[in-house]
């Protein structure tokens, strides 16, 4: 699995990036998408933000009904996407419900969104040149962490963390630079 993703994304990414005459565009939320059903989560369980140098703050790139919510500042002592920015370290939290964080996000109502509480979750940096320049979350939203499904384990960590430096690549180049 981590093989066929990475290289799918590494490949589309190398593409891209040779493409000069801009006309590949690519979609963040259909790569969102394909994330979703790699790692067997709902589509509305993968979060991609990106770090705006401007505003000092992550931005909702997915999922898009939160595009126009707001952002997360990096400053945030109580938003674990701004701590995983900030470290540029992963963290896997099983017990996500039990942890003081940032819930302004969970309770947004749309039709592509299920509001219910995030029960599990893996933050990991996403880079591009070495610097961090978002955040993909892929969680587990239930109303208890029974009915949310197993516990992530490290060898998904470890997935995500493998195509984290091809989307970093593919959003840089949907950023236009």
């Amino acid at each position: 699995m981590t093989k066929s993703l990475a290289a799918e994304l590494e490949l589309l990414a190398h593409h891209m990036l040779l493409e000069q005459s801009g006309n590949q565009q690519l979609s963040i939320p259909a790569l969102a998408q394909r994330i979703a059903k790699d790692l067997q989560v709902n589509p509305d369980e993968v979060a991609i933000l990106a770090v705006s140098e401007k505003s000092k703050s992550l931005n909702f790139l997915v999922p898009e009904a939160l595009r126009n919510v707001g952002s997360i500042p990096l400053s945030s002592t109580s938003a674990l996407a701004a701590r995983t920015a900030r470290e540029s370290r992963p963290d896997i939290q099983n017990n996500f419900s039990t942890v003081r964080h940032a819930t302004v996000f969970e309770g947004v109502k749309d039709d592509t969104l299920r509001a219910s509480a995030i029960q599990k979750i893996i933050s990991a940096p996403i880079l591009y040149e070495g610097k961090v320049i978002g955040v993909i979350q892929i969680s587990r939203k239930a109303a208890s962490a029974v009915e949310a499904g197993p516990d992530f384990t490290p060898d998904e960590l470890g997935r995500v963390l493998a195509i984290c430096k091809p989307l970093g690549k593919l959003i840089r180049h949907a950023a236009g630079s």
